[in-house]
C-alpha cells in the first residue's frame, strides 16, 4: 500500500465528508448553482405534465370523428412540453459545466501544492506511480459526483414524488403503493449489492495503483534493467500485479451482473403489477384509453431513470472510492510547518522575500525582492550558520548526528569530510529544514531557522547537489529554474559562469535542446555543470557544494573550482566533499565519522596534527598518482 494510506484520520473519513468537502467549491458559484436548480425543476416539472398532456390528446382522438377534430393546441402544446424539457436540461449542463472545471482545478492543485508541501521523509517513502494514479482518478470522479449527483439522482428523486402524488390523486392508491413498494425494495436490494461489490471496486483500485507504480519504476530505471537483462523479469514483477487485479475485475463485473438481473427482475414486477391495474380500470370502466396510457408513460418515464439510478449510484460510490485515496493526501500531516509567530528570515537586518510570488508574513523589514548581493564589508557583521549540540536521526532506532557543533562565519567556507555514511550530507538538508533537528538548533545571523519561514529560508540557500536531477525541459528553463523571472542574457551568464555556454551552443537547438526525463541526454557532467549554472543564477547569499564537481573529468574540475571559489567569496559557503583536493582553501576543514566531528581545522592544522584527515590526505594521493 502507499504510506499515505496508513493515515488514521484517512481511514475514518465517510463518504459524507468526501461529498461535504466539494461543498465551498459549488457555493463559489452561487448564482449559478440557483439557476441550474430552478433549471433542474423546470425540465422535471415539463418532463412530468408531458404524459398529462399525452392522455388528453389520446382521449380526444378516441371520441367519434376525432380524426376531423384534431386537437392542435395540445399536439402543440405536446410539442413544446417536450422542447422545453430538453432545453431546459442543455442549459442547465453549459452553466454547470464552469462549476464542475473549477472544482476539479481547485481540489488538483490544493492536492498538488499539499504534496509539495509535505516533508522529504513523505517524498521519499512513496510510489510515484501509484499518487498519480490516485490524483488522476480521483479528479475523474469529481466531475461525475457533481455531475450525476446533482443532475441524476435528485431530479429523478423529484420525479418519482411528483409522480407518486400524481397517480395518488389521480387514480387508485393502489398505483401510488405499488410504485413506493417497488421503488422501497429496488433501492434496498441497490444499497446492499452495491456495498457488497465496493470491496472488489477497492480491491481493484489498490492492484490498479500498484501495477502501475511498478510499471513506471521499470521504466524510469530503464538502463538499470537493460544493464543487467531483467526486462523478463520486469515483465513478470509486472504481469504479477495484472493477475491480481485481473482477479478482482472479474469480481467487479460478475458482482455488476448480479446486481443489473436483481434490478431488471424488480423493475419488470413492479409493471407488470400497474399495467394490470390499469388494465382492469379500463375493463371496469373507471379509467379511459388515455389513463391506460398515462401510467404506461409514467412508468417508463420513471422506471428508466430509476434503472439509471441503479447505475449512477453505483458509478458515485465508485467515484468516492477513487476520490477517497486522493483526499487521503490532503490528510496526510505536514512534518515540517512554520511556527505561527514565523517571519522571514532577516540578512543584514533586511527581510528576504521568496521569488516566484510565495505567501510570506508581512510585517516590518520585508523589503528585498532577493538575497542582497556580498560584500567584504556588508558581511562583516553577520554571524553566518551555526549548528549548536545538533543530534538528529531518520529512524528512532538509529541515530545520524551526535551532538554536532560549528559555526560558518559570514563570507567564510567550511568543509565537510569523511566517509561516506558519516552524516555529511544530512547537514544540509537539516539547513534547508527538510527535516527538524532531534535536539539542538541551527541557526542564521542567530535566528534559529524554526523561527523563520521556510520559503525565506530556503530563498536564501543556494545548492549545487552531488545527483542532479533535471526536468525534462531545455536546458535553457532547467538554468532558469534558479530564478525563473531572470532575463535571457542573465541566463546565459550563469551559464557561462559555469562553462557550459560553449557546449549548450554546440547542439542543433542550443537553449532550446530537450535533455529527457532526469536529464539523462546530459552526461553526469553536463548535468552537474547546469546545477553550478542554476545556483549562481539564484544569487543566494549562503552556498553549500555537495560533490559539486564528483561528476567532472580533472580538466573541467579544475576550471569549475576556480569558478566556485569566486562565487563563493565573501558568500556563507559550506563544501562537502569527498576529494580533500577540492578543500584545501577551506577556511576551516571539519572530519566527520559516525555522525560526529572528530577534527577540525585549516588542510595545515590537520596535515600537522597526522590523524584522520591526514591518512585521508595520504592515500588520495597515491590514488591520483
Amino acid at each position: 500500500m502507499n504510506p499515505y494510506s496508513h493515515t488514521p484520520s484517512a481511514q475514518t473519513r465517510t463518504d459524507w465528508r468526501v461529498i461535504r468537502s466539494l461543498m465551498p467549491y459549488l457555493l463559489e458559484f452561487k448564482v449559478r448553482l440557483v439557476s441550474v436548480i430552478v433549471l433542474l425543476v423546470l425540465a422535471k416539472l415539463t418532463n412530468v405534465a408531458v404524459p398529462l398532456v399525452l392522455k388528453e390528446i389520446v382521449d380526444a382522438m378516441g371520441k367519434p370523428k376525432a380524426m376531423l377534430a384534431i386537437p392542435v393546441f395540445l399536439v402543440v402544446g405536446y410539442g413544446l412540453l417536450r422542447l422545453f424539457s430538453t432545453l431546459f436540461g442543455e442549459l442547465r449542463d453549459a452553466l454547470f459545466a464552469k462549476v464542475t472545471q473549477r472544482a476539479i482545478r481547485r481540489v488538483a492543485l490544493q492536492v498538488f501544492e499539499h504534496l509539495h508541501n509535505l516533508s522529504l521523509r513523505f517524498h521519499l517513502e512513496r510510489q510515484t506511480g501509484g499518487v498519480s494514479r490516485d490524483i488522476e482518478r480521483g479528479t475523474r470522479g469529481i466531475s461525475f459526483l457533481l455531475t450525476f449527483l446533482l443532475f441524476n439522482i435528485l431530479p429523478t428523486l423529484l420525479e418519482i414524488v411528483l409522480v407518486a402524488g400524481i397517480l395518488f390523486v389521480k387514480y387508485n392508491p393502489w398505483f401510488a403503493i405499488i410504485t413506493f413498494v417497488t421503488l422501497l425494495i429496488y433501492v434496498i436490494f441497490t444499497l446492499v449489492i452495491t456495498e457488497w461489490r465496493m470491496v472488489f471496486r477497492r480491491t481493484m483500485n489498490d492492484m490498479d495503483s500498484k501495477a502501475n507504480t511498478r510499471a513506471i519504476d521499470s521504466l524510469i530505471n530503464y538502463e538499470t534493467v537493460k544493464y543487467f537483462g531483467n526486462e523478463h523479469y520486469e515483465v513478470q514483477r509486472y504481469d504479477e500485479q495484472m493477475q491480481r487485479w485481473e482477479v478482482s475485475a472479474v469480481r467487479n463485473q460478475t458482482s455488476l451482473a448480479t446486481l443489473n438481473a436483481g434490478q431488471s427482475i424488480i423493475i419488470a414486477v413492479g409493471v407488470t403489477l400497474l399495467m394490470l391495474l390499469a388494465a382492469d380500470g379500463v375493463v371496469k370502466g373507471t379509467m379511459t384509453i388515455g389513463d391506460l396510457v398515462l401510467v404506461n408513460v409514467y412508468m417508463l418515464q420513471l422506471y428508466m431513470p430509476l434503472h439509471f439510478l441503479g447505475f449512477v449510484y453505483r458509478e458515485i460510490k465508485n467515484s468516492l472510492a477513487d476520490m477517497e485515496r486522493m483526499f487521503r493526501l490532503l490528510d496526510e500531516n505536514r512534518e515540517i510547518q512554520d511556527a505561527p509567530s514565523a517571519l522571514p528570515l532577516k540578512l543584514h537586518g533586511v527581510a528576504v522575500r521568496p521569488r516566484h510570488g510565495a505567501a510570506e508574513p508581512t510585517g516590518a523589514g520585508v523589503a528585498a525582492s532577493h538575497p542582497l548581493p556580498q560584500t567584504a564589508d556588508s558581511v562583516s557583521n553577520v554571524s553566518g550558520v551555526r549548528f549548536e549540540k545538533v543530534r538528529f536521526s531518520y529512524e528512532k532506532s538509529r541515530e545520524i548526528l551526535h551532538d554536532v557543533s560549528f559555526d560558518i562565519p559570514a563570507g567564510h567556507t567550511v568543509a565537510v569530510v569523511g566517509a561516506s555514511g558519516a552524516g555529511k550530507s544530512t547537514l544540509s538538508r537539516l539547513l534547508f529544514r527538510f527535516y527538524d533537528v532531534d535536539g539542538g538548533s541551527i541557526s542564521i545571523d542567530g535566528q534559529d531557522i524554526r523561527s523563520v519561514t521556510q520559503a525565506s529560508l530556503r530563498a536564501a540557500i543556494g545548492i549545487v547537489p552531488q545527483d542532479t536531477v533535471l526536468f525534462n525541459d531545455t536546458i535553457y528553463y532547467n538554468i532558469a529554474y534558479g530564478r525563473p523571472d531572470a532575463s535571457r542574457d542573465e541566463v546565459i551568464a550563469a551559464a557561462q559562469s559555469a562553462h557550459i555556454h560553449t557546449f549548450i551552443e554546440s547542439l542543433p537547438q542550443g537553449y532550446d535542446s530537450m535533455v529527457g526525463e532526469r536529464g539523462l541526454k546530459l552526461s553526469g557532467g553536463e548535468k552537474q555543470r547546469v546545477a553550478i549554472a542554476r545556483a549562481i543564477l539564484k544569487n543566494p547569499a549562503i552556498l553549500i557544494f555537495d560533490e559539486a564537481t564528483s561528476a567532472l573529468d580533472s580538466k573541467s574540475e579544475k576550471a569549475i573550482q576556480d569558478e566556485l571559489r569566486s562565487i563563493a567569496m565573501n558568500r556563507t559557503t559550506l563544501v562537502i566533499a569527498h576529494r580533500l583536493s577540492t578543500v584545501v582553501d577551506a577556511h576551516q576543514i571539519l572530519v566527520m565519522d559516525k555522525g560526529a566531528i572528530v577534527e577540525r581545522g585549516t588542510h595545515r592544522n590537520l596535515l600537522e596534527k597526522q590523524g584522520i584527515y591526514s591518512q585521508m590526505w595520504a592515500l588520495q594521493q597515491q590514488e591520483e598518482h
